[in-house]
């Protein structure tokens, strides 16, 4: 994730561009295929892929209508009161072996044969290139007719929703599909290295659900990317759903402070004693726990123990990432020094779906002694992480401090309002 401390003010809202994102990696030394010349001219390779241009404009298209930015500097006021499979080799090709039945489809299929595929990362292009040349002896999915109408299928995990799938076209009537078609990513070589690279196949079925044919997977952090030579590997049946989150429910990466005395304005009376700020910067979330096929995350902030709906304030909803960059600034004003101790800043990570919103995790930055102004609440419970931010916020008067922590199960103070 690239810092995005360095080259803007907190005071003001970046909104991120995630196509652009992607496109930025470091500067490297040109792969180029030592089997064939086809990857050396870019004007040849966008040529020979039909689909995923269209798919990634579509893409694009829909990530920047659906994003709903509330701008500018918010202020409220305080109301007291998995596992995959290694497919490398010593040689970097891939090996796998064995048939065995898998019932991901609608029709039970015996999984069998092998898929020919190579893949590269182009330098010139800034993209991750698969190439994927043709499948053998695969299943039949009309045993009758001997035949099936295979496609293939990428996705790199465990961040399936961020980058999306690319598909190749259909092949009708064969078990012996020739492709020769590029599949592309347009991603940073850094974090391609964090991914799995999985291949599927698939029978094509226009009128009922696509069945499943195998698949293999690459473990990209061991991949030699000098190795561009074409791989014969075995298909495998999948064993168990990859949609699960791995563990946890992620991290939140923030900054607060507190500024002591903002002055008030001329037509302020002048015995009203002036009050300070706090101003909680929600940088990006890391590892958002995936409860469906993708989710839509947005962050959403009280400060407790006021839960009115002009407490209330939100970031700008991000599509389909577990990873979201929202670089946003949230100020709360009319808070004195003593307020410190009784009020607790809670910030909770939602999935918005269409017909409701889904509590991912949170956390409460505060004093955590159980108690605000005389009561006993159930919502000062800060962990020692979140008492320990909050605590050098409070010592360090007008200046930003950061951390990144864990996101907990939290119910909301104000689930009502999503």
């Amino acid at each position: 994730m690239e810092d995005i401390t360095a080259s803007s003010s907190p005071r003001q809202e970046r909104r991120p561009d995630p196509a652009a994102d992607l496109r930025r990696i470091s500067d490297g030394s040109t792969l180029e295929s030592p089997s064939s010349s086809l990857f050396s001219d870019p004007d040849h390779l966008k040529k020979m892929s039909k689909s995923v241009p269209s798919f990634l404009q579509e893409e694009d298209a829909g990530r920047d209508a659906d994003s709903v930015c509330e701008d500018g500097f918010h202020r409220g006021r305080l109301a007291m009161g998995s596992s995959m499979t290694n497919l490398t080799g010593p040689s970097g090709t891939a090996s796998l072996s064995g048939s065995v039945m898998t019932v991901y489809s609608g029709e039970n299929v015996e999984v069998q044969g092998s898929i020919q595929f190579s893949i590269n990362y182009i330098q010139k292009l800034r993209e991750f290139h698969i190439f994927v040349s043709e499948c053998r002896d695969l299943a039949a999915v009309d045993p009758k007719r001997s035949r099936s109408d295979p496609y293939v299928k990428s996705y790199l995990a465990p961040d399936k929703a961020n980058l999306g799938k690319r598909k190749t076209s259909v092949k009708k009537k064969t078990l012996n599909p020739s492709f020769n078609e590029i599949l592309r990513y347009r991603v940073r070589l850094e974090y391609l290295r964090t991914q799995t690279l999985i291949l599927s196949v698939w029978h094509h079925d226009t009128f009922g659900r696509n069945s499943f044919l195998g698949e293999v997977d690459v473990d990209l952090s061991k991949w030699d990317f000098d190795h561009t030579q074409m791989n014969y590997s075995a298909l495998k049946a999948r064993t168990t759903p990859t949609l699960a989150p791995s563990n946890g429910r992620g991290e939140m990466r923030l900054a607060i402070r507190f500024l002591p005395q903002i002055p008030h304005s001329e037509d302020v009376a002048k015995d009203v004693p002036n009050t300070g700020e706090i101003h909680i910067w929600v940088k990006e979330c890391k590892n958002l726990p995936l409860f469906r096929a993708s989710i839509d995350p947005y962050v959403k902030c009280f400060v407790l123990p006021d839960t009115s709906r002009k407490s209330r304030q939100k970031t700008r909803v991000l599509r389909r990432t577990v990873d979201p960059a929202f670089n946003h600034t949230m100020v709360y004003d009319g808070i004195s020094e003593a307020d410190l101790r009784e009020a607790c800043v809670e910030l909770t990570v939602w999935d918005r779906d269409r017909l409701a919103s889904h509590l991912l995790g949170g956390l409460r930055l505060g004093a955590g002694t159980g108690r605000s102004y005389g009561a006993a609440v159930d919502w000062m419970d800060s962990s020692p992480y979140e008492v320990a931010l909050w605590e050098r916020m409070m010592a360090a008067p007008n200046e930003w401090v950061e951390e990144a922590l864990p996101l907990r199960v939290l119910n909301s103070a104000r689930a009502a309002f999503k």
